[in-house]
């Protein structure tokens, strides 16, 4: 019963996080710092190596289930720790990026159009979802709810594992159309 209770209690504070996060980054989407009179220049080197942690959490979530899979909690606890850690330095440079930059139109046409836009808007919807069950995942872990912590995960590593994933995808095809 005392795990139940610990979720609980990061219940309210999760669903307040997964609310402001995705609403914090369309307020800071649509603004640019230079309308405020702060002349920064694009921080253009941004992209690859947003693009490389989204690799890198991905890389970081197959190690976790593997590492779990093999008994090795401990290892699995500080390689899902760092995907989050991962996935949070992508939120901050990719805000942080679009707040120096003009956003990037994609120039492709035809068949592969509809691809980029089926993965770019597949990506955005699930990176929304993934906030409250990535946070009730880790939760649980931590509060030792090991069997509802499985139950999750089994949920939510193949849907942030598409997010990261996607990640990558969409920078790679709309690199070529970056200024």
């Amino acid at each position: 019963m005392e795990n139940k209770t610990v979720e609980k209690k990061f219940k309210t504070p999760i669903i307040i996080v997964s609310v402001v996060i995705p609403l914090a980054v369309v307020l800071l989407f649509s603004i640019r710092l230079k309308d405020f009179g702060i002349n920064v220049e694009p921080l253009s080197f941004l992209p690859p190596i947003y693009a490389a942690i989204n690799g890198i959490t991905a890389l970081l979530l197959i190690l976790g289930v593997l590492a779990i899979k093999k008994g090795n909690r401990a290892l699995h606890h500080k390689l899902m720790t760092s995907a989050i850690a991962c996935s949070l330095a992508f939120l901050m440079m990719y805000v942080a990026y679009h707040m120096t930059a003009e956003s990037t139109k994609f120039g492709g046409e035809g068949v592969i159009k509809g691809i980029y836009y089926f993965l770019l808007i597949t990506h955005i919807i699930l990176s929304v979802t993934i906030i409250p069950l990535v946070l009730f995942t880790y939760v649980r872990a931590l509060s030792g709810d090991f069997d509802r912590h499985k139950k999750l995960a089994k949920i939510t590593f193949p849907l942030w594992l598409y997010v990261a994933v996607t990640g990558v995808i969409v920078y790679l095809m709309i690199a070529p159309y970056y200024v």
